[in-house]
């Protein structure tokens, strides 16, 4: 089929069909960026052309990087914004569904995160950071069961498992962490900013720290919610899902293409940015987080304000 440049934001293409010069020289031109991902959704590599932006961001963006103390400064509002969104996806289900969840349960789970959240803010060590981030997804995900309201049988979940993952949610969950960290990443480029140097996460070849750490923040309430949705309206069933000989659980091709045309419909849903106060589009989150960071890096903003969902 034929489609106006005009009318794309992004390419993600699954498999190794790859694209043609002229297509990719094109997409350079109008700031399309193509992003290339395996069949089962692991993240390959993208194309965005030339780095954007002024050399005296990215070198303050690599100072801060370098210390610890800066460090510790950014990462923590990058958890905090994460627990923030993920009581608010727990205490959503007590709100829209209490006969059907154990509501002192989800309760209980939110008042953990919470007090995290705040131990997580007093913090200025890195590695207790991390280590607080990490018994807080174990209190998360030992309630995200009670999220899934259909095909419970299926979509079972009793913890998350990845590289590969072993069955069709956690297959769910990181096909859409991947096309998040994919967008993050090209918000950043675009804003100017090193998307490989983090905070959060530290240097390691071929890794997207920087992506993964704005990323945080939004995993709840743009991958987590919409994977629940695809689960509880019935939109993907378990016949879209094949297992490998390895135990590997991976979309089918039927599957990847309902999952891309939810996945669309979801970013062109308009709301209003916390922060901001001006309505966008969903999909434009991931780049009004950019570029909040790069004003905040530049020392325009005294802090950088995370995504807090309401």
């Amino acid at each position: 089929m034929k489609v106006p440049l005009i009318n794309l934001e992004s390419i993600v293409t699954c498999g190794y069909k790859g694209a043609s010069t002229r297509l990719m020289f094109a997409c350079v031109d109008k700031e399309i960026n193509i992003s290339f991902l395996t069949e089962s959704g692991k993240y390959l590599g993208s194309f965005i052309g030339e780095s954007r932006g002024n050399i005296l961001l990215r070198k303050e963006q690599y100072r801060v990087s370098d210390s610890i103390e800066r460090s510790c400064f950014y990462s923590k509002n990058f958890l905090f914004g994460k627990l923030y969104n993920c009581r608010w996806v727990l205490e959503r289900a007590t709100r829209d569904h209490p006969l059907r969840v154990d509501t002192e349960k989800l309760k209980s789970a939110s008042k953990k995160l919470k007090d995290i959240a705040a131990e997580i803010l007093e913090c200025n060590d890195l590695d207790r950071i991390r280590i607080l981030e990490g018994v807080a997804a174990q209190v998360y995900f030992s309630e995200f069961n009670q999220l899934i309201l259909q095909n419970k049988s299926d979509f079972y979940f009793k913890n998350r498992n990845r590289r590969p993952p072993l069955d069709p949610l956690n297959a769910l969950l990181s096909f859409a962490y991947t096309l998040l960290a994919a967008n993050c990443k090209g918000a950043l480029e675009t804003v100017g900013l090193d998307s490989y140097c983090g905070f959060l996460h530290r240097d390691r070849s071929g890794q997207m720290s920087l992506a993964l750490d704005l990323m945080e923040e939004l995993r709840p309430i743009v991958a987590d919610r919409f994977v629940l949705s695809l689960i509880n309206r019935r939109e993907l069933t378990i016949s879209d899902f094949t297992k490998s000989g390895s135990g590997a659980v991976a979309l089918t091709e039927s599957g990847r293409k309902k999952l891309f045309s939810s996945w669309q419909t979801n970013k062109r849903e308009i709301i209003k940015h916390p922060f901001l106060e001006e309505k966008l589009e969903w999909g434009l989150v991931p780049y009004s987080q950019a570029l909040l960071l790069s004003r905040t890096i530049r020392g325009d903003l005294d802090e950088y304000p995370p995504f807090l969902w309401k």
